[in-house]
């Protein structure tokens, strides 16, 4: 049979899942490399081991590939992504300076907003020098002002290439409306730079508001030629290897799309492992009849979190990257530097820990690579959670020595402590932060998390989720089987996906319903969406007729921010606008209060939205599993660094179905190690997912 495979390339490791009928489901992971893409090979060729085949014959039987990446995200926050210059319309060459006067604070929390020494430390994307003005004008009604000026254009694209420029982005003023000047100065570009990569904004971010429509084309030009080269080599490595199918990669939205699609958009995969990792968490959460669903992934260097309600993942309209808001839609993950790399230090006489992290080289000081600095890993291998002999299935091995003495001279010492009790406040306070993370995602946008499943990802997640869940309330949780690599797991099962949107502007007065012109101007803008959506789903490969989702942006005359209204099928009318601002009201009062909503200020529609997906043969999700190993007893720290426990550890690959665990103890799979507190009871159904219940 075939095998269907997820990779997610980590800023630590590279993992694969995957699924063959007859075999079942296996998890491997793999250092990610400088180049990215020989973590993958690594781990593609270590599968093939794994099931005694050559590394071709392995790649000719791959029925889908799924893949998801952080090399485009890396590249904006390093600043080393390609050269880019941005033509845009005489007047508007500050767009990405100016931003929405906040642009030195985009991405900053409540309490990291306030820190000066926080502020620019990114730059804009494109700097002012090699952002240029192009005489034309077109008005917001889409009528011509001022004519493209040819000449002049042709001379400002003439001195690109002696800038040495890669790509250019073109942002040009009401372009959503009437791209006539943008389509054309591509034209123009094409034929003095035809090695240049161009990205237009009205085909990337049809959206009003200049600043992200500009930021958002500016970042997707500089990952073109980048995320081009990449998946180009990828694709190109494995069908010379003998792979018959092409890579699918993994969108913010949550989708899959052929890199053949992908390419001149890459700027919608940025966040695709964090959205691979809720997707895994919804198929997973459907397998098991889960509709509400937390997901958690603690990795190396941070702590990610995504809600499911009702059987979808949460979104937003627009993601902040080195300082820029890129819209792009996308599952909302939050996240906090707090992962297994996160640094413990002393400061002004108190602990702190995160957001700085060892990262993967030189990593922990356990690691025994050089590093130095105290992290959340050695405190964790110190309170006896981790075995220093059976890392990563025991393919590495750590210094539980180093651990005790930088835990010791940096945290223990200056504090007056011993080295078990400042081990331990080192995880209460990685533990204390990832819960305010996880009240942010519920109670603040007005859910109650004791209303949801608490699924437990990543390398580190299932050793700390029995804390999170009694942070919340929760008398249980889960540890999906591939919990190390649930993003992995979410490339393989994500449906082929793809979303835009298109701008409508429409004032509704209070109690006025919508005129005959103004529904039909909403419906045209669905229709034109939804034949966009349906010619890439086509270019995807999806041959039957594609599920289609709808909605509509609406907020209060006169506020800033919007919520997505969802429509329903069928023709638009004008019930349908009035049922759209009904739900927006609904979903308003849940978030901000009820009572907050004010229907007699007025509405106002900006835009809509249509994604299209298509299914795709789902991989088989058996898992033979195996009875675990007892390696004895360990000394564990749990609530009280003067009390350790002991404890039990298990070893297995997957536990088979139906195995019962009692706390304390602690499961240790290949990547991950899960921890049943004492008086937990842990059960395994039939996907091998662990299912623990704290003791009451």
């Amino acid at each position: 049979m075939g095998f269907f495979i997820g990779t997610d390339v980590g800023g630590t490791f590279t993992d694969l899942w995957i699924s063959e009928e007859s075999i079942g489901v296996r998890v491997f992971k793999t250092p990610t490399t400088r180049d990215v893409l020989g973590g993958v090979i690594d781990g593609l060729r270590m599968a093939a081991e794994a099931f005694d085949l050559s590394f071709e014959a392995f790649c000719a039987r791959i029925e889908r590939f799924g893949h998801g990446t952080t090399v485009g995200l890396n590249a904006l926050l390093t600043g080393n992504a390609a050269k880019t210059a941005v033509l845009t319309t005489r007047g508007f060459a500050d767009t990405l300076e100016i931003g929405r006067m906040r642009r030195q604070t985009s991405g900053l929390n409540e309490i990291e907003v306030t820190d000066s020494f926080l502020r620019n430390r990114h730059p804009p994307l494109v700097p002012r020098r090699l952002i240029f003005e192009i005489d034309e004008r077109i008005d917001a009604n889409g009528a011509v002002i001022r004519a493209l000026d040819e000449a002049q254009a042709r001379g400002v694209i003439a001195g690109l290439a002696g800038a040495g420029v890669e790509a250019v982005a073109v942002c040009t003023l009401f372009s959503t409306v009437n791209p006539v000047h943008e389509r054309r100065l591509r034209e123009l570009i094409g034929e003095a730079l035809p090695q240049v990569f161009i990205s237009l904004s009205h085909e990337i971010s049809p959206n009003v508001g200049e600043y992200a429509r500009m930021s958002t084309t500016a970042a997707n030009a500089a990952l073109g030629p980048l995320a081009g080269r990449y998946l180009a080599k990828l694709e190109q490595t494995l069908t010379q290897a003998g792979m018959r199918v092409p890579v699918l990669m993994m969108t913010c939205a949550g989708g899959v799309l052929p890199t053949s699609v992908l390419d001149a958009r890459p700027a919608y995969a940025l966040f695709s492992g964090p959205a691979a990792g809720v997707m895994g968490s919804l198929a997973m959460g459907a397998q098991i009849g889960l509709r509400n669903v937390l997901t958690t992934d603690i990795g190396g260097t941070s702590f990610d979190v995504g809600a499911i309600v009702d059987g979808k993942p949460i979104m937003r309209a627009d993601i902040s990257v080195a300082g820029a808001d890129i819209r792009v839609h996308s599952i909302d993950v939050d996240s906090i530097g707090a992962g297994g790399g996160s640094i413990a230090r002393v400061s002004g006489g108190s602990l702190q820990v995160g957001p700085m992290s060892a990262g993967a080289n030189p990593g922990p000081a356990c690691y025994g690579r050089g590093g130095a600095e105290p992290t959340a890993t050695d405190a964790d291998l110190v309170l006896g959670v981790l075995d220093a002999d059976h890392f990563i299935g025991g393919r590495m091995a750590l210094d539980i020595e180093a651990a005790r003495r930088a835990i010791e001279e940096k945290v223990a010492k200056p504090l007056g402590l011993t080295v078990i009790e400042a081990a331990w406040g080192i995880r209460k306070i990685l533990d204390s932060r990832m819960a305010d993370l996880l009240r942010r995602m519920t109670i603040e946008r007005g859910y109650d998390p004791r209303d949801f499943a608490l699924f437990a990802n990543g390398g580190a997640g299932p050793s700390h989720a029995w804390v999170l869940a009694a942070e919340l309330g929760l008398q249980s949780f889960v540890v999906p089987a591939a919990a190390t690599a649930q993003s992995a797991f979410g490339a393989a099962n994500a449906d082929v996906s793809f979303s835009t949107e298109r701008p409508c502007y429409v004032r509704l007065q209070a109690r006025r319903a919508a005129t005959a012109q103004e529904v039909e101007r909403i419906a045209r803008a669905l229709e034109d969406a939804a034949a966009e959506v349906g010619a890439n789903l086509a270019r995807a490969g999806v041959q039957d007729a594609p599920r289609l989702e709808r909605y509509a942006s609406v907020r209060f005359r006169g506020q800033t921010n919007h919520l997505d209204a969802p429509l329903a099928d069928g023709a638009f009318t004008r019930e349908s606008v009035a049922e759209a601002i009904a739900r927006f009201q609904t979903d308003y009062d849940t978030l901000f209060g009820r009572g907050a909503s004010f229907a007699g200020a007025g509405h106002e529609i900006l835009s809509v939205r249509v994604t299209g997906s298509g299914a795709m043969t789902p991989p088989p999700l058996r898992t033979q599993g195996d009875a675990p190993v007892d390696h004895g007893l360990r000394a564990v720290i749990f609530d009280d660094p003067a009390k350790p426990v002991e404890t039990r550890i298990w070893r297995t690959i997957f536990p088979a179905p139906g195995t019962h665990f009692t706390g304390p103890c602690i499961i240790e799979y290949p990547g991950q190690s899960a921890v049943l507190p004492p008086g937990a009871l842990g059960d395994v159904d039939a996907f091998g997912n662990l299912h623990v219940r704290l003791a009451p």
